[in-house]
């Protein structure tokens, strides 16, 4: 498993206002997120790993929340336009993979 390979590296959250009540999101959860169809160097079939859900949440309160297949690339990245919030508010993100495997980070909402 390479160093990328690990769900226990942190994601990353950054979120900083950019407006009055407004604030640019940017997320990446690094995941080796492996789709199940390619081998490895003796031929054998690598296994499907992927995130398969995830959740974010603004000050405890569902915010976004959503799955992913085996056809999302490495390390997925999203970026969102938050609005309604301040500086201070906190983010957490939690996903679960194939394999079982959990991750949960937390941020808060940085001034611009």
């Amino acid at each position: 498993m390479s160093s990328n390979a690990s769900p226990t590296q942190p994601s990353l959250i950054r979120a900083r206002m950019t407006g009055p009540a407004s604030a640019l999101l940017r997320l990446r959860m690094r995941h080796v997120m492996e789709n199940g169809q390619r081998r490895d160097t003796a031929g054998r079939p690598i296994p499907a790993w992927h995130i398969r859900e995830f959740t974010l949440t603004l000050n405890g309160q569902p915010l976004l929340s959503g799955q992913f297949g085996g056809g999302i690339s490495k390390d997925p990245f999203l970026e969102l336009t938050l609005k309604g919030v301040k500086a201070g508010d906190r983010l957490q993100l939690d996903w679960t993979d194939t394999q079982g495997a959990q991750r949960s980070d937390r941020s808060e909402i940085q001034a611009s």
